[in-house]
């Protein structure tokens, strides 16, 4: 199973299982979270980019791969995701290194690309 798999694979089956244990106010974050990223005066495109940044600054590698996933459905070029991910070079410094690692391999996979 390809990591992007993995990954979708394992999101949906937790997020599951998070619904049937969570109460509203987990409901209700999720649901904000969702609407954040929806249309509004930006794109959710850059709104998706600007998740991705936020995401590899945080150091959390399975929100970078969700944020990747979305970019690439809402058509960010290889150059935008790129120029996000280097903001989040100078913002978050040497140790987002490791996680643009993992980014650009999974971004590979997205794509198709074999490494």
């Amino acid at each position: 199973m390809s990591k992007v798999d993995e990954f979708k694979e394992y999101r949906e089956r937790m997020n599951r299982r998070i619904f049937e244990i969570g109460n509203l106010v987990t409901k209700r974050f999720f649901s904000l979270d969702s609407q954040a990223y929806e249309k509004g005066a930006l794109e959710p495109k850059y709104k998706e980019l600007m998740g991705l940044v936020a995401s590899l600054v945080l150091r959390c590698n399975d929100c970078v791969s969700y944020h990747l996933i979305k970019c690439v459905e809402n058509k960010a070029s290889d150059e935008e995701i790129i120029e996000a991910m280097n903001i989040a070079l100078i913002v978050g410094g040497t140790i987002v290194i490791p996680h643009y690692r993992y980014a650009v391999e999974f971004l590979d996979e997205l794509r198709g690309r074999e490494r």
